[in-house]
């Protein structure tokens, strides 16, 4: 009911690849239809003058595809396929390095992390938005009973546990009949089996944490539910034994909202049912009459303190009329088509008449670390909803204690309700000119809504909402289906935001598996969510390190690896295009197929492989600075801007090598298989430089990858040039021995990485990125400085921002503009108090806005 079919899963590193290999293979086409152009044209002009050319007078037609093609072949290299096995090697070392990041190990379950995922790891370290379920998610699902109104009695307030209250331990022991059936809803209704230990104690096993709550509870008050055989129970109260027998049980839905069992008293026959559920699903189907005053305000008081909160209810049944409602509940059960809907309706026609007995309040308390969590992960610029089954004001309370919200005066909680379409439109209206006037105050808005208006809010006025979705960074969605959790998930990422759900029961699967990122926790439901998840963790606090250590080294690695891979292979294709200049336009290709081959295989991937190990800042630095996160969540590593810096350095590259190698060793000085060699030799001493100029930490490991590749090409060489059918005969042997080849490597390696250094001097000393501020700080040992000398000015919001109305969808010249500029200001504010606070917080409307999305509306 809750699973529904996983997509699968493109991660934004993946469509940025994408898209770059796009306008390579257009780069690719351009060049081979210029060059396959001019070499005809340089046939037909010149070649046929030259004697030792021997083109012929005459041809088939077909003789003008063949240049064409061999610049084909020779570009073919400009698109590197290796990229792809690269990629999914590192990725599945990314998700090995989470299964064995042992400060992820719960302590107190064993329980460790998992990556069943391996191929969006980098999406981790881009995440905007995280979506979470509450019970079991952000508390422990650990359920007590603490208090309890029966009949109008409130017990419990006093010392917070109904338990242990002397007026309802007397109620008990006395006798009074609407406690008595107040115990035994606890009891019996609902799927608990009672196992018996060896040593006499009686164990429950509950798929649900209430209903195992509620039976502790009242076996503490002496209604002992010890007993389950096939469809009879027994319970203990006092010093009697009773026998019920289970006629029906109706399940607990989504949609209904409580469940309930018919039973009938082995002792006198009589059929009763006996329901429990939310407060909207049990009090207005009270049998006409009954006062309820005192349960609604009960449930409010209870919700106030963050307690969850059941009605308990009965009401006998006769015998006729049992029998013909369970043929229809039979019928409905058999039936194949709209089985779920069916089975409501005829639900709801035996729950009804209902004598409310009481109301129940569970405590549930937070996980250790939840407040830090999502504290840390606001300041990294991440917006948090939470998306759960419980009442609004369970959720507001939760939400308050978890730092999810602000109190007043810092935040401010907007509420759309209603149970009409204009009800709803009118309140969401009002909200959404609320979010307009306060765009300009430092205030942390935020919105919560419940289910039913929900619905109306994505049936009808689907694009108010999403507008709404984006002006706010927090929302609290209440009473929830798992349905309504996945489009809450599909309106966010139609929005381009990347989104992490993250759930521990059934009823988060569909949500889970809709995100772009889907993390479940082991919890007390079982092992669904975490099954159908990207990442399974065993609490909510882990997701700190999950995304801010391992998401942020993923990306910064991936956005390394992928870009060099583009530049190995454009710097070897652009030196056999500057060749052909000099060889006619032919399409003759200056280096042999095995050392086309090597090139890729051996001489280049080792060394750009051990990057998965580089770290440009320690795991320490990146907990305590989350705001960094904001490089990733921009994509400032890897975009059209960083792209082309990278095709500008293998365009560079290649001059030099070409210019240097072509002037020392071309012509009549030497063979073409040593001029294709000293430049091949070039382009190993550069790109190995390229390596250790852009790792950050260096280990043995890299090293040995760097340098020891590098004699490693020497040793290939000098191997294959002993062979005499290699036709690399003695070259090396004789290049090495000469002092012009390593002048010429020397020459080479000063010209192309001269500039480069001279940039990256010149760009750490006078434009330090925030990235090389904190560099510089792990490096000399001392504390970070203030950030009153590195906090970017503060942009006028008014040029930026225009205000969206409720028909008006937002559009964005380019989906990478923030990518390419310079002030982190364009992104949404990360909130202020930080010890490191890198950007100069905005308000968060407006700051929102100026990365503005393209809204596709459903």
């Amino acid at each position: 009911m809750s699973r529904g079919i996983p997509e699968p899963k493109l991660t934004a590193v993946d469509g940025m690849i994408d898209k770059l290999t796009g306008a390579i293979f257009i780069f690719q086409i351009v060049v081979v239809v210029v060059l396959g152009t001019a070499g005809n044209v340089w046939k037909d002009t010149e070649a046929r003058k030259q004697w030792y050319v021997l083109y012929p007078e005459e041809g088939p037609w077909y003789q003008l595809l063949i240049i064409p093609l061999r610049f084909e072949l020779l570009c073919s290299i400009m698109i590197p396929i290796s990229i792809k096995v690269s990629l999914d090697l590192v990725k599945s070392l990314y998700a090995k390095f989470i299964d064995w990041d042992v400060q992820m190990i719960d302590q107190e379950t064993g329980t460790s992390s998992h990556a069943t995922n391996t191929a969006i790891s980098e999406d981790l370290g881009q995440v905007e938005y995280i979506l979470t379920d509450k019970t079991g998610t952000l508390t422990e699902n650990r359920m007590v009973f603490r208090r309890c109104c029966i009949n109008g009695m409130f017990y419990g307030n006093e010392n917070g546990d109904a338990v242990k209250d002397v007026r309802l331990l007397n109620a008990i022991a006395s006798g009074a009949p609407e406690v008595i059936r107040f115990l035994t809803v606890m009891a019996i209704c609902n799927t608990v089996v009672p196992v018996q230990s060896k040593i006499g104690d009686i164990l429950y096993k509950a798929q649900s944490q209430d209903e195992d709550a509620l039976v502790r509870a009242a076996a503490k008050m002496h209604m002992v539910f010890f007993n389950k055989n096939g469809n009879f129970l027994e319970i203990r109260s006092n010093a009697s034994v009773i026998r019920y027998e289970v006629l029906e049980t109706l399940e607990f839905t989504s949609d209904r909202k409580k469940m309930s069992v018919v039973v009938r008293d082995c002792q006198n026959g009589k059929i009763f049912l006996l329901s429990k559920g939310a407060d909207e699903a049990v009090l207005p189907y009270a049998f006409a009459g009954q006062q309820i005053r005192t349960f609604i305000e009960a449930v409010e008081q209870y919700t106030q303190l963050g307690l969850r909160t059941l009605c308990l209810a009965w009401r006998e049944l006769k015998e006729d009329e049992y029998q013909e409602w369970s043929l229809m509940f039979k019928e409905a059960s058999s039936t194949l088509v709209d089985r779920e809907w069916r089975i409501a309706e005829v639900c709801q026609r035996v729950e009804h008449n209902l004598d409310v007995l009481g109301v129940t309040a569970i405590e549930d308390r937070l996980q250790e670390g939840v407040p830090e969590t999502i504290e840390t992960l606001r300041k990294a610029g991440i917006n948090f909803w939470m998306l759960t089954g419980d009442k609004q004001n369970t959720a507001i309370q939760i939400a308050l204690s978890c730092n999810f919200i602000s109190p007043e005066p810092k935040g401010q909680l907007l509420q759309i309700d209603g149970k009409t379409e204009d009800e709803v439109c009118r309140s969401l209206e009002r909200v959404l000119l609320t979010m307009r006037i306060t765009t300009s105050e430092p205030k942390d808005v935020a919105f919560v809504v419940d289910g039913w208006a929900l619905e109306i809010a994505l049936k009808y006025y689907r694009k108010a909402f999403t507008e709404l979705a984006i002006l706010s960074r927090t929302a609290i969605c209440c009473r929830v289906t798992p349905s309504q959790k996945a489009q809450l998930v599909e309106i966010l990422k139609s929005c381009d935001y990347r989104t992490l759900a993250i759930g521990d029961g059934g009823n988060d699967v569909r949500m889970i598996q809709q995100a772009d990122i889907g993390v479940g926790i082991s919890g007390r439901e079982g092992l669904q969510a975490a099954r159908a998840a990207d990442y399974s963790i065993g609490k909510f606090r882990f997701l700190k390190r999950l995304i801010l250590v391992h998401g942020r080294y993923s990306y910064n690695r991936t956005a390394f690896l992928s870009q060099y891979s583009f530049y190995k292979s454009l710097l070897i294709c652009f030196i056999q295009i500057f060749f052909s200049f000099i060889s006619g336009v032919s399409g003759t290709s200056l280096f042999n197929s095995v050392s086309l081959m090597a090139y890729n295989v051996f001489y280049t991937s080792i060394p750009v492989l051990v990057s998965i190990l580089d770290k440009d800042l320690s795991e320490e630095t990146v907990m305590q600075h989350p705001q960094i996160l904001f490089y990733c969540q921009a994509g400032r590593l890897l975009n059209p801007s960083t792209f082309a810096g990278w095709f500008g350095r293998s365009l560079f590259h290649a001059v030099v090598v070409f210019v240097v190698s072509i002037n020392a060793y071309a012509y009549e000085k030497s063979e073409m298989e040593e001029v294709a060699m000293v430049a091949l030799s070039g382009c190993i001493w550069l790109q190995a430089f390229v390596v250790a100029l852009e790792t950050n930490s260096f280990t043995l490991l890299q090293h040995l990858a760097i340098w020891g590749n590098l004699i490693a090409f020497y040793i290939i060489n000098w191997i294959v040039s002993a062979i005499p059918s290699s036709g690399m005969y003695t070259i090396m042997f004789r290049l090495c021995r000469q002092p012009s080849y390593w002048i010429t490597i020397f020459l080479i390696v000063v010209a192309g990485m001269g500039p480069i250094l001279a940039i990256k001097y010149f760009r750490f000393t006078y434009r330090p990125s925030k990235i090389n501020t904190l560099q510089q700080a792990e490096r000399m040992g001392g504390p970070i400085l203030s950030l009153g000398s590195i906090e970017p000015q503060p942009r006028s919001i008014e040029k930026d921002v225009s205000v969206l109305s409720i028909t008006q969808t937002k559009n964005r010249n380019s989906v990478y503009e923030p990518l390419l500029s310079d002030s982190p200001n364009t992104r949404r504010s990360f909130g202020s108090g930080a010890p490191f606070d890198l950007f100069q917080p905005q308000p968060r409307l407006l700051s929102s806005l100026s990365y503005s999305r393209n809204c596709k509306d459903n």
